[in-house]
């Protein structure tokens, strides 16, 4: 049992730890980003073109960042029909906050309730879009821990990116990933590379504690975001140099090393702008690069410049934007269908990136293949670290059940509802004069969301939050009542043995009336 580790398991290192599975909660309706550049007034392709987005989903006051939590949490555990006795660590990433003392977490453990599981260690974390990554890497750290007592680590980043009326508006979005870490990982972080840089910087924050609403420097966040790149690239690049130089292999690392590479997405076009920029970082970086042959052709009039003064500079950005476009083609464009299709969900972003790679690729495609993934966020946070898949691709393998999961999720995409920019524009405008109220009723439509959904169904004057799910069938009205919580043979992953693998079957549970006050 969990507590009882012996001395010898306790000095080795668990084995692969990483991402064993995932799941994605999206809204079910969007607004299409002609329709709201139609809507606003703005030139044709503004929002289409120049930031790459064609849908952005949002939710109604029917959804709040625990709902979103609760959901994602709960679709994890049904479809790898988990106990929640096999988590020991949850823990949530957001900057989505509604209580300025009460965490997220501690509303998601009434799904914990019935099992019985009160040992679960982590909370909130919170660092604008970074708070995911910084739950994750905890979640990996406590399990290569003393602290691990062999149970699985389950992770969320979930938030509901909203802004005001104007041009930062259409990069907004919403949604919810979770994400459940243990060793033998079919997606395994590689320990020891990670290029880490924090700063000081006003660029983006939410000072207005009334208010969903950020405060936004436009420029100075690209630049942010930028330099940023520029600094975990280089210790990441020197990190994995020296690590290949004590394993006795002289060689350099470049952008080609990496089989993907997703990012963090506020939108699509400065993703494809900051490949471009890891190629300008390799370039200046290169003693004796190519300049006749290959991707450095044609760019010896860059040659000289100091990358600090390239952030705004279109003859760079245009040149190493050409360069990279087929690296982008095959190593990047698959990532931005979430953030093309749904928009900026923060926390969420560079996972929902992460998992668009994997829904589009079959396990084959993936195998042995490293991942490079850069997390950003504003005030300023950022890393750039590698997942390296596993070499097992074989039919009922960890990486098949995991690609598996994730095969629906163009469907979920496809099947949401498309509302006019000007009942998107009435939804924004509701939350605003109904955000943080107290002895309130959401006016939202409940049928218009996903069987299995978690909703809010009011505030009470103390400012508790009362929530029920949708019912599992999809022509059946939303219900409460008892929940009937996953039931497997599984039993509390031990310690000393490998960590349990996933159960091929799943449950079918009810629904129940949950709170995030006293019950």
């Amino acid at each position: 049992m969990p507590g009882s580790l012996p001395a010898s398991y306790v000095a080795t290192w668990p084995k692969d730890v990483g991402i064993i599975a995932m799941e994605v909660y999206i809204p079910s309706q969007y607004v299409d980003q002609a329709e709201l550049e139609e809507f606003d007034g703005v030139g044709a392709g503004k929002y289409t073109v120049g930031l790459g987005q064609a849908r952005m989903g949002f939710c109604s006051d029917r959804e709040d960042i625990n709902s979103l939590c609760l959901t994602v949490v709960q679709r994890l555990m049904e479809r790898n029909c988990l106990s929640y006795n096999s988590v020991g660590r949850l823990e949530v990433g957001t900057e989505t906050i509604i209580d300025k003392s009460k965490s997220v977490k501690t509303v998601l453990m009434q799904l914990f309730e019935e099992s019985g599981n009160t040992d679960v260690e982590g909370i909130d974390t919170t660092n604008a879009c970074y708070g995911g990554t910084a739950a994750l890497f905890n979640a990996v750290n406590w399990v290569e821990s003393s602290s691990w007592d062999g149970r699985y680590a389950l992770v969320v980043a979930g938030d509901i990116a909203v802004y005001a009326t104007g041009s930062a508006r259409p990069t907004g979005g919403a949604g919810a990933v979770a994400m459940l870490v243990g060793p033998n990982a079919p997606l395994a972080f590689e320990r020891g590379l990670r290029g880490t840089h924090m700063q000081h910087a006003y660029d983006f924050y939410k000072p207005d504690m009334v208010s969903e609403y950020p405060v936004v420097d436009g420029k100075l966040s690209i630049q942010c975001y930028l330099s940023a790149l520029d600094r975990c690239y280089s210790v990441y690049r020197n990190k994995i140099q020296a690590q290949w130089q004590r394993e006795g292999l002289e060689r350099r690392f470049c952008l080609n090393d990496f089989g993907f590479m997703v990012f963090h997405s506020p939108y699509c076009k400065l993703v494809q702008k900051s490949l471009a920029r890891l190629l300008l970082n390799d370039f200046l970086s290169h003693p004796n690069p190519n300049l006749e042959s290959g991707p450095y052709s044609g760019l010896e009039a860059f040659r000289d410049v100091k990358v600090e003064d390239t952030y705004f500079d279109r003859n760079v950005e245009k040149a190493f934007m050409k360069a990279s476009s087929e690296m982008f083609e095959q190593k990047t464009k698959a990532s931005l269908l979430i953030s093309n299709q749904n928009g900026n969900m923060y926390t969420p972003s560079v996972y929902g990136c992460l998992a668009s790679v994997l829904a589009q690729h079959t396990p084959q495609q993936l195998v042995s293949q490293r991942i490079g993934v850069f997390s950003y966020g504003s005030g300023f946070a950022a890393t750039l670290y590698s997942i390296r898949v596993t070499q097992d691709a074989t039919p009922g393998s960890m990486l098949d059940k995991l690609v598996s999961s994730l095969s629906d999720l163009q469907v979920q995409l496809d099947t949401r509802k498309k509302v006019p920019p000007a009942v998107f524009a009435e939804n924004m405008k509701l939350r605003e004069e109904t955000h943080h109220l107290a002895n309130y009723i959401p006016q939202g439509s409940v049928d218009d969301l996903y069987p299995g959904t978690w909703y809010l169904t009011c505030v009470d004057d103390k400012h508790r939050r009362y929530y029920a799910r949708c019912s599992l069938d999809e022509h059946g009205p939303p219900q409460a009542g008892p929940i009937n919580c996953v039931t497997t043979s599984e039993h509390i992953p031990s310690p000393v043995k490998k960590m349990p693998r996933i159960p091929a079957t799943t449950a079918t549970p009810e629904t129940i009336v949950l709170s995030n006050g006293d019950h």
